[in-house]
């Protein structure tokens, strides 16, 4: 699992920054697994140490975020 680069409260937030064109990057909280470049990713969010309440499979192209599913 992945996190956002901005920590969105809400999937619906997340969705609409990648529809208005917005780069999001991704990032590996634990740093041992780092995200993918290209590819389908998985994220969680918001961020630690805040409970997760929403989970999205994304699609990545050169380390942004394209689509979310």
């Amino acid at each position: 699992m992945a996190y956002t680069d901005t920590n969105f409260k809400n999937k619906k937030q997340f969705k609409e920054a990648v529809k208005n064109g917005e780069q999001i990057r991704l990032y590996s909280h634990a740093g041992i697994f780092p995200p993918k470049e290209n590819g389908t990713e998985f994220v969680e969010g918001p961020h630690y140490p805040k409970p997760h309440t929403w989970y999205a499979q994304v699609e990545v192209k050169d380390g942004i975020v394209t689509k979310v599913k």
